[in-house]
């Protein structure tokens, strides 16, 4: 689903980090945290906007294995996509759906630091108030 824009200055690791971000938001659509930890730096940290960061490839994992557990459909999808080096920074909709609801499309901005080919830091800043009221909570 990650299509659209994508900003480089042209080098071949930008390309490689372009290119990694975008086939990881795309495997979110599975809705295996399994297979999305293997993105991940054995180190990683995540922090969503709101919530307590996440240390770590194993725990990054049990966390969106929960997401997977609660939502019926998750999707993210890549409006536009620039790359600095290491840093990827993604401007993305979420689309999240609960059993028996539609899916709300929840806007994102995404960071991503990359290291050695894999996401050693990922930052995800969103609404938690607008998406509680597109999810109908």
């Amino acid at each position: 689903m990650s299509s659209s824009t994508s900003i480089t200055t042209g080098t071949e690791r930008e390309a490689r980090n372009d290119a990694l971000v975008r086939e990881f938001v795309d495997t979110f659509e599975k809705q295996d945290a399994a297979l999305l930890g293997s993105y991940f730096a054995d180190d990683v940290v995540f922090e969503n906007y709101g919530d307590p960061v996440v240390h770590g490839r194993a725990d990054l994992v049990a966390m969106w294995a929960g997401v997977f557990r609660n939502f019926a459909d998750v999707r993210f999808e890549t409006l536009h996509q620039a790359v600095d080096g290491d840093v990827v920074i993604a401007e993305q909709v979420h689309g999240l759906a609960l059993a028996g609801g539609s899916l709300a499309p929840i806007r994102n901005l995404a960071v991503y630091e990359i290291r050695d080919g894999k996401i050693a830091a990922w930052r995800d800043y969103t609404n938690p108030l607008e998406a509680k009221r597109l999810l109908g909570l």
